[in-house]
């Protein structure tokens, strides 16, 4: 993307802001691709490079805005590694949305960007017109790890007859990222892609690319805080939220959708079959039908 004239903050191409943090300043990036209603889409992680995201069928109907994590990529780096909290980064988010100069935008957060997502909604309902939370979870606490572990096993037993090298799986899964290189980290997130996706080997040559630009960058996995829970919170967030998920997500499946759903008083369901945790890279068309429709609904166009 090309540098964008920073008089316009919703101009294509990439912008940068700079940010209070404590005493600190902190750089923080963000891209702009598209022409429509705005919708900012924040990535997953912590740690994971924003351009995965990347949702080239959005952009035809709405101006994307694309946060490039502190920690990541060109952004910059917070001054004590223990502060890449979900609440940090939804301070960070809050920034962004500030220069975007719009009374109120749609938010996108997959995976760990959800989790951001739900936090900003509860801290600043006044600035959203609707929610998408895609393949994420209001809680990450020790029984969510878990299920996740024994989900990455049960997808090692399918598979290793076919693919032996799904044997370390489960170890990189739980591997501490945080104490790695970036090069390491991204090896670690490269080898186990393709446990993300409904069926990664039948595509590999549509797959194999994405896989090969994933990037990960180790320090924001040195966070420090409470396990993530908003649970009890959840009826707080009153405004419409679209809650996504592939029917085959191992990590952020439909449990963890069920369970916003059941809180969230203005939510609506869509399990996407054959689908696993990259709905918007496995069956693209289909994802940008249900966001768009569920936008169109709440009077986005």
């Amino acid at each position: 993307m090309n540098h964008a004239h920073q008089s316009s903050p919703l101009a294509p191409g990439t912008h940068s802001l700079t940010v209070p943090h404590g005493a600190a300043r902190i750089e923080q990036r963000y891209h702009v691709a598209g022409s429509g209603p705005v919708c900012v889409a924040h990535s997953g992680g912590p740690g994971i490079g924003w351009e995965y995201l990347r949702m080239p069928e959005l952009e035809e109907r709405l101006t994307m805005v694309y946060v490039e994590p502190v920690g990541t990529g060109l952004s910059g780096h917070l001054p004590d590694a223990r502060d890449y909290t979900v609440a940090t980064y939804a301070d960070l988010l809050h920034h962004v949305v500030d220069q975007l100069r719009q009374p109120r935008i749609h938010l996108l957060g997959h995976s760990h960007g959800g989790f951001v997502a739900q936090r900003y909604a509860l801290d600043h309902p006044d600035r959203l017109a609707t929610l998408v939370l895609y393949d994420t979870s209001p809680v990450a606490d020790a029984a969510f790890w878990s299920a996740a572990v024994a989900a990455m096993e049960r997808f090692e037993r399918r598979h290793i007859d076919s693919h032996p090298e799904v044997a370390g799986y489960t170890a990189a899964l739980t591997t501490p990222l945080g104490a790695l290189t970036d090069e390491g980290a991204t090896a670690v997130l490269r080898h186990i892609m393709p446990a993300y996706l409904y069926d990664y080997w039948g595509r590999e040559k549509e797959f194999g690319p994405a896989r090969e630009s994933l990037r990960m960058y180790a320090t924001p996995n040195q966070g420090e805080g409470a396990p993530f829970d908003v649970r009890p919170a959840l009826p707080r967030i009153t405004g419409p939220t679209l809650v996504l998920a592939g029917e085959d997500d191992f990590i952020c499946g439909p449990h963890w959708a069920g369970l916003l759903t059941g809180s969230l008083p203005d939510a609506e369901p869509a399990i996407l079959r054959h689908t696993g945790h990259l709905a918007h890279l496995e069956r693209p068309g289909l994802f940008a039908d249900t966001v768009l429709g569920f936008l169109e609904t709440h009077g986005a166009f």
